[in-house]
């Protein structure tokens, strides 16, 4: 089923909803319970009354139609223009304001004036037995019938064209229109939407009881005990203050809820937009909450390229330190995420392992140059001076006082030198007790370390450093992880050959 037959059958079912609650219920109760009858004039006044309604139906249907055209135009055009869409998307907004005067209009028309001269004539050929002033206080009362079936579907309607103008949304995205415009006369306010159910509200029960009194003190007060009947009425009157009171509430209630669940996920983290389909205060109120969370959105991506941006600098000016190791750090991060992405690890996590590989060798700022740029093999002690650099590169990013969610980059730089056997350093932990990110940099590093060039040999090729990796699996690194880096290069190398 189509969203504009979805539309369709929805609106059909608030109208069957309306009809009955005001027309059949009120409007037939107060005819049959306030007048007495006998069968024939029974007859002929459902006989008036079905067909001014189908008259009213006929004048409801025609307006109907051209209220629904701009939609048509849209659901029956494959490519609609930029035009079509706004103008569906305001005629669906400005809707329940449509129905009212598609339903005040043709009840009057379609209703009171056929059932108005059909009584007459009934009344004049001895038909029907009642004075004619009765016709005024009918048509007085279908006036007010007309008007709280218009509240009732005025209300309804609103909750049908929330599917529709989400639907209108998205197909103008989709052929990248952006957003669809409004203008100031296709909003109902707040204000408007309160004062006329207030207004209706408290004086629709009071003058339909006026009316319904009338004609039952005057007409059949000898029927039936006056209280009995008058409690009748009151009961009827109190539900259906009670119901349009709910309407009320519920259109009010739904973009409150809408904003407090906005500002709930946003403390816990999520930065989402809301659905806006409203066209009153709330609409205005709305879209200001999804504009402040588009600029927070638009802010963390700057932040997050500006962070990203620092990574990236750090890690080239700790490579250009030692010319001989350009571009170590990029490398160790690019090979650490194939390994991760492989393991099938969540992109956030992947995210925090690339920033952590990037950092991984901060910490050689530390350790002097006649040290770290030493050409030939090193002493013991200066081993151990080498060996500190994880505990310094933490050490470092420490005072830097990074927040809670980078926080995980740590036990990377800490660990990626630890042996799966517990032989590494700076800790000696072994098998799972090293982090995640720790083992994966391992392998990373330690292939990167044997296939780039030194001023005292040459790189390792490819196959060499992936036998190393192999024969230390399970003993020197995680063998997990690099059995996935050996699939991955070796697959890398026979699809290049």
């Amino acid at each position: 089923m189509s969203p504009l037959q979805k539309f369709e059958r929805q609106l059909l079912k608030n109208y069957l909803i309306g009809s009955f609650v005001a027309v059949f219920g009120v409007g037939c109760l107060f005819i049959f319970e306030t007048l007495t009858f006998d069968v024939r004039e029974r007859v002929v006044l459902l006989t008036i009354m079905t067909i001014s309604v189908i008259t009213m139906f006929s004048f409801e249907y025609t307006v109907y139609k051209k209220h629904m055209r701009p939609l048509y135009q849209v659901f029956q055009n494959s490519f609609p223009s930029q035009e079509q869409l706004t103008a569906a998307f305001r005629t669906t907004h400005r809707f329940p304001l449509l129905t009212i005067r598609r339903i005040l209009g043709p009840h009057f028309l379609g209703l009171s004036i056929p059932s108005s001269g059909l009584t007459a004539l009934a009344i004049r050929f001895g038909w029907l037995d009642m004075p004619y002033y009765l016709i005024g206080l009918a048509c007085f009362g279908a006036v007010l019938v007309a008007i709280l079936h218009a509240l009732i579907e005025f209300f309804l309607t609103y909750r049908v064209t929330e599917a529709m103008l989400a639907e209108l949304t998205t197909q103008a995205r989709m052929r990248g229109y952006g957003e669809l415009m409004l203008t100031k006369k296709d909003f109902i306010s707040l204000r408007q939407k309160m004062l006329i159910s207030t207004l209706i509200i408290g004086v629709f029960p009071i003058l339909l009881f006026v009316l319904a009194s009338a004609v039952q003190l005057t007409e059949n007060e000898s029927l039936r005990s006056y209280w009995s009947w008058s409690t009748l009425i009151l009961i009827v009157i109190l539900c259906l203050a009670t119901f349009c009171s709910l309407l009320l509430y519920e259109n009010i209630k739904k973009p409150i809820l809408a904003l407090q669940d906005g500002v709930a996920q946003i403390k816990s983290g999520q930065l989402n937009t809301i659905a806006n389909p409203f066209s009153d205060e709330f609409s205005q109120l709305i879209g200001g909450f999804n504009l402040m969370v588009e600029g927070i959105q638009g802010r963390d991506q700057e932040n997050e390229q500006l962070l990203d941006s620092l990574f990236t600098l750090f890690a080239a000016t700790l490579d250009a330190r030692d010319p001989y190791t350009a571009g170590h750090s990029l490398r160790v991060a690019e090979y650490s995420v194939e390994i991760a992405r492989a393991a099938g690890l969540a992109d956030d996590q992947v995210e925090l392992l690339r920033k952590s590989a990037l950092l991984h060798d901060i910490g050689k700022i530390g350790i002097r140059d006649d040290v770290l740029l030493k050409e030939g093999r090193l002493t013991e002690e200066e081993f151990d001076k080498i060996k500190q650099h994880p505990v310094i590169g933490v050490h470092i990013l420490s005072q830097v006082h990074l927040p809670m969610k980078l926080q995980p980059i740590l036990p990377g730089v800490k660990y990626h030198h630890e042996r799966y056997d517990g032989k590494g350093y700076p800790e000696g932990l072994a098998g799972e007790a090293i982090p995640v990110f720790g083992r994966i940099m391992a392998i990373a590093d330690a292939y990167d370390a044997m296939t780039s060039d030194r001023p005292y040999r040459k790189g390792m090729p490819v196959e060499k450093a992936l036998a190393i990796l192999e024969d230390g699996s399970g003993t020197q690194w995680d063998a997990s992880f690099t059995q996935l880096f050996l699939d991955l290069k070796r697959r890398s190398v026979i699809t290049a050959s």
